[in-house]
């Protein structure tokens, strides 16, 4: 069988793999290959510059030269390093071997070509690779997938903020709200999500097979090698790493920083679950309709339907990804002693389940601009619930020591259809203000909304 879109395995490469075009690069093999070579070269030229007599400074050209390596690193290359792979069995000597053929006609770099990958574990080269990864998946994917929806989510809560809409508390009728204010509380909740996100910070170490800097102390003794390897992975690319400094791990580091991301985006997800089922069940009230597409089918034997599947693909995969997402940040933080291998075949799937929240952003993102109110179903559905009024009316009965005024309320409100006139009979022979009176009297389920107007405009 041929390898298509039509024949992959995952969904993400199959079906929706147009819609992940800006991840894969970044989170797939290639990209995971792309950021080994970045780290194996940042740490060979900072070497060249250690002041070591063995190993002179390099000259501007052949600097150029090995970052170039890494900006223009291609599939060719990736292919390249998998072919070395098939002899090595191990993905990093592939590396390390690949890098050292690029030096052979250069004699510059084939004559230090032993100071690739020097005093390095394998984990001192993945470790910083794999935050390479996430931050660019988090800075170039997935906060820019979120600023759009939390955008979209804005412009609708600040266009439908003066729009009356009943409340449904336990699934029952009660204080009415508007359409923005609803939106506005999503808006408020996901913003304050992402920013947990965004300033996670991602680490690296590069300290050796056990985190003590044995093999490099081996070498020279009395170099300062924690400082040395806080600044390469502290100092901006391209010749450092732009990472937060990890200075204590067992051979691996120790992951926390991952689970504290991949929760914070659970967290996220948590909350575009929560709005995908309320708008799928406003959606079915009625209170929005979705914009038609041209040769778009709702059902194969229903031609009038127009199915809310933005909002449930989105619920669907943000499902999927929390729970890889979730899975990721309990198994990571944990490794037997100083190192066993149980992480990594779990680390290769950190694009799955990014992959699987961008999806669902975009699913979203799809479905709001589907959307239209209805004006019609909202007047109407408040129009139906005069009941709503008895909490205002007991309240300002309240205020003016009116005995029992909630049992009253109750008396002509509980389980009864309630008419405006009942409400204004009842308004009329209360004992309160004439203006208070005539304040209630002109109240209606569409005006009772409080603040939501200026709520919904501030978010």
């Amino acid at each position: 069988m041929t390898l298509s879109t039509i024949s992959a395995l995952s969904p993400l490469d199959g079906r929706y793999a147009s819609r992940l075009a800006l991840l894969r690069p970044l989170m797939s093999e290639q990209g995971y290959m792309h950021r080994r070579v970045q780290v194996e070269i940042c740490w060979f030229i900072a070497l060249s510059d250690a002041g070591f007599p063995e190993f002179k400074a390099l000259t501007p050209g052949a600097r150029t030269y090995l970052l170039g390596l890494v900006k223009n690193f291609s599939e060719g290359d990736a292919l390249a390093i998998k072919e070395i792979e098939k002899t090595t069995n191990h993905d990093v000597k592939a590396v390390e071997y690949w890098i050292k053929s690029k030096f052979e006609a250069r004699p510059e770099l084939r004559a230090a070509s032993e100071f690739v990958h020097f005093a390095c574990t394998s984990e001192d080269i993945n470790n910083p690779s794999h935050a390479l990864q996430l931050k660019a998946a988090r800075d170039h994917v997935i906060l820019p997938a979120l600023d759009a929806v939390i955008g979209k989510l804005r412009e609708l809560a600040h266009a439908h903020a003066a729009v009356p809409m009943l409340s449904r508390t336990h699934g029952q009728t009660a204080s009415p709200t508007t359409v923005g204010k609803e939106i506005a509380n999503v808006v408020v909740r996901l913003a304050a999500a992402r920013e947990k996100i965004a300033v996670v910070k991602l680490m690296g170490k590069m300290n050796g097979a056990v985190g003590n800097y044995n093999a490099h102390l081996s070498a020279w003794p009395d170099f300062d090698w924690e400082a040395f390897s806080r600044k390469l992975v502290e100092t901006q690319e391209p010749l450092g790493l732009g990472l937060t400094f990890q200075p204590y791990s067992i051979q691996i580091e120790p992951h926390d920083y991952m689970a504290e991301l991949f929760d914070a985006v659970a967290r996220a997800n948590t909350i575009l679950i929560d709005w995908s089922r309320d708008i799928w069940g406003y959606i079915s009230l009625g209170y929005f309709r979705q914009r038609l597409r041209e040769g778009e089918i709702g059902s194969s034997t229903m031609p009038h339907k127009v199915n809310p599947i933005d909002f449930e693909n989105a619920e669907g995969n943000l499902g999927i990804a929390n729970a890889l997402l979730r899975h990721l940040s309990e198994k990571l933080p944990i490794s037997r002693w100083q190192r066993d291998l149980t992480d990594s075949t779990v680390l290769r799937n950190m694009g799955v389940a990014l992959g699987y929240a961008a999806l669902a952003y975009h699913s979203t993102g799809i479905g709001l601009s589907k959307l239209e109110i209805n004006q019609d179903v909202l007047a109407k559905d408040l129009d139906d619930a005069w009941e709503v009024l008895a909490e205002p009316i007991q309240t300002v009965m309240r205020r003016y020591g009116v005995h029992g005024a909630y049992e009253k309320l109750k008396e002509v409100t509980r389980g009864k259809a309630v008419r405006p006139e009942d409400l204004h009979q009842l308004i009329r022979s209360l004992e309160i203000p004439q203006p208070e009176k005539d304040r209630l009297l002109a109240m209606t389920p569409g005006s009772y909304i409080g603040k939501a107007v200026e709520l919904a405009k501030r978010a």
